[in-house]
């Protein structure tokens, strides 16, 4: 069987995997998202600077 010191190596390696692996969904979840709303609010003050524009030119 294991010794204690292998025992708390293989430990160390499921922890550092499971931690991998939620940070990858978490990171697959957030980044679009993230950059979505950039996108979003770009247009939308691409859009306003434009109507202001067009006012100022009234």
């Amino acid at each position: 069987m294991f010794e204690f010191d292998q025992y708390l190596g293989f430990l160390a390696f499921l922890a550092i995997l499971t931690i991998g692996f939620w940070l990858m969904i978490f990171l697959t979840g957030i980044i679009p998202y993230w950059i979505t709303g950039t996108l979003l609010e770009k247009r939308k003050l691409k859009k306003e600077a434009k109507m202001k524009e067009e006012e100022n030119k009234s």
